[in-house]
């Protein structure tokens, strides 16, 4: 293995990453079918113990690539920024299918839901209540996620700390009052379309949060050990970008299933 190169391109060094996170991955979902039929979680545990492994040595790898070693030139950079603004574009049509069902399910409702929406029975949640409050609670989290941007651009380091960790603190109190809400719900995921759309549409909602809390963390946690320079900080803005999209989503989700589909 040479260390000088006369090519901007950014190869991998060899890996064992790849395939653990492989092996990892098909743990999961396997543990997870497991669970479902047999109600025995430990394959499932296992799965997770082998991915999370897997995530910290391989973003451990990745920082020391960008930090210490100098790989991450201004054109590796780009590379990674057009794959961060397709693996968003991804997420959009990911979430696309969940209104693409929920639109196809309310605006022409079946006769097996009693040709109504919400069908019968089934008690809707208040949107000005929780809904209205986690709504507030994330569009001020995108506030505080960019004025950390705009410190760290302007060399304040105190300003960068608080506002990741508002934005952190914020995004869990999202996660609270969701789960909060899912516990007091009074119809679940088995009753008919709207308990099924609702719930996975919102739920994978949730799940991104909790993603792009611990994007935020792993990146505050690195402006502490001062990895992010004026200069050189994409890993904090592709957490930035995710959380907006996360933002952007949830007003959509506010507007159509709790408000509008109320």
């Amino acid at each position: 293995m040479t260390t000088h190169s006369n090519h901007p391109y950014h190869l991998v060094d060899f890996s064992p990453w790849p395939l653990t996170g492989a092996i990892g991955t098909l743990t999961l979902v396997t543990g997870l079918v497991k669970w479902f039929h047999n109600f025995n979680m430990n394959l499932l545990l296992l799965g997770y113990l082998i991915t999370i492994l897997t995530m910290y040595q391989w973003w451990r790898d990745i920082c020391r690539e960008g930090t210490f070693q100098g790989k991450h030139t201004s054109y590796v950079s780009k590379g990674l920024r057009w794959g961060m603004i397709l693996f968003i574009i991804s997420e959009i049509f990911f979430f696309i299918s969940f209104f693409w069902a929920f639109f196809h399910s309310s605006l022409a409702p079946n006769i097996e839901i009693g040709m109504m929406w919400p069908p019968t029975n089934i008690i809707p949640f208040n949107p000005f209540q929780i809904p209205l409050l986690n709504t507030i609670i994330l569009i001020s989290s995108g506030v505080s996620v960019t004025w950390a941007h705009h410190a760290l651009m302007n060399n304040n380091h105190s300003q960068m700390t608080q506002g990741i960790f508002i934005t952190i603190c914020l995004g869990i109190y999202f996660t609270i009052l969701q789960a909060y809400e899912y516990f007091e719900a009074p119809f679940t995921i088995a009753d008919s379309v709207y308990g099924s759309t609702f719930f996975m549409a919102t739920g994978f909602h949730g799940l991104h949060v909790i993603i792009g809390t611990l994007f935020l963390f792993v990146c505050f946690i690195r402006h502490i050990k001062f990895h992010f320079s004026k200069t050189h900080h994409f890993g904090f803005e592709a957490a930035a970008w995710y959380w907006h999209f996360v933002d952007v989503v949830w007003l959509f989700l506010y507007i159509s299933i709790y408000w509008w589909g109320n």
